[in-house]
């Protein structure tokens, strides 16, 4: 039987030998189903209409559909002792793209900062010899399909190792994680974001949203909270959550300008 993935976001769900009857992640809020209706694909299908590449991202090297699909998802794979931290995921894994990644000391863990961005969890993790992949237990009724080695992670941090800590921001979602990495940007610390905090097109702010495509903003007190979350950390770099939306120094002072710009903008 077929594994099916959404057209609209990207996830993928369990074999089935029909397609599921509805997207729930599409169906909230946050997300919107196609106006032509919902659509399936067969990750044969899917594998047939695009291909996986990868290319440097500031540093990193980025991994996503070409043509675009579902919500332009991009992977970067965030160098470790012991192998690679995937950092978000896309809706498919192919065969070279896994060599690929096994050329660049293959995949110790996936770290996925909210249900957007799920996509093919289980293909990948499964590649490599069931790499855990970590995602806030805050969020895990939003998982399509479900896979044994999902860490549904509690807290407001969990670290999974000297050099590269997760922390809950929430806002977009409950369970909305940011990565720090500490040797990121030559040493100085970089904040892997995906769209908690979104990169501007200025290249030199970011914003918050609790939905982006329904342009529904988050209100003060979730802002607030995201600061809190990173005010502890050292970081002088941003990625964002799409090919090229990252700012590249003095990130900090950045982020913090911006929460200050949101929250002066949402007042009354």
């Amino acid at each position: 039987m077929p594994l099916w993935t959404c057209e609209q976001c990207g996830a993928q769900f369990p074999e089935t030998a029909a397609p599921p009857s509805s997207c729930p992640i599409c169906e909230d809020e946050r997300q919107y189903v196609n106006r032509k209706g919902q659509v399936w694909l067969t990750r044969e299908e899917l594998a047939e209409r695009h291909r996986l590449v990868w290319r440097d991202d500031l540093g990193l090297v980025g991994l996503a559909l070409e043509p675009s699909f579902a919500i332009g998802q991009r992977a970067l794979l965030v160098p470790d002792r012991g192998g690679c931290v995937m950092w978000d995921c896309v809706p498919l894994a192919t065969p070279e793209a896994i060599a690929h990644v096994r050329s660049l000391g293959g995949l110790k863990a996936i770290a996925i900062s909210h249900p957007h961005y799920y996509g093919a969890v289980a293909d990948w993790s499964a590649a490599f010899d069931d790499a855990p992949v970590y995602l806030h237990g805050d969020d895990a009724q939003w998982v399509t399909r479900p896979y044994a080695s999902i860490v549904p992670w509690q807290g407001d941090s969990h670290r999974i190792s000297d050099d590269i800590l997760l922390v809950r921001g929430g806002g977009h979602f409950a369970g909305a994680t940011m990565l720090h990495w500490r040797k990121g940007a030559d040493g100085r610390g970089a904040l892997l974001t995906g769209d908690i905090a979104m990169v501007a097109m200025d290249r030199r702010s970011v914003s918050f949203m609790y939905s982006y495509p329904n342009y529904i903003p988050l209100n003060a007190s979730a802002v607030r909270r995201i600061a809190r979350t990173v005010a502890p950390l050292a970081y002088d770099r941003i990625y964002g959550a799409w090919w090229g939306k990252n700012i590249a120094t003095d990130a900090r002072a950045a982020f913090d300008r911006s929460v200050e710009r949101y929250l002066a903008a949402i007042s009354d």
